[in-house]
């Protein structure tokens, strides 16, 4: 299954919803079933990443991306 984590700096795709830990606070900032995402910047290290989400950017970690699914890409 792809994850947030999955998706490359310049690429988005659509939430297919959060698990884990964090999944009410991660369903609290707008990574909902179908919101639309994009990275925007990856930290030196690849520890951190940035990703708009709703108009907001919201800055995660690796390890709370992976708990966020994202729908497979159709056309892959």
């Amino acid at each position: 299954m792809k994850t947030l984590s999955d998706v490359s700096v310049g690429e988005g795709g659509r939430v297919r919803g959060a698990e884990g830990t964090l999944s009410r606070r991660l369903r609290d900032l707008g990574f909902t079933r179908g919101a639309a995402v994009e990275c925007l910047f990856a930290a030196p290290g690849r520890g951190m990443r940035a990703y708009r989400i709703r108009g907001a950017v919201i800055a995660l970690r690796q390890r709370d991306a992976r708990q966020v699914a994202m729908e497979e890409n159709e056309h892959a």
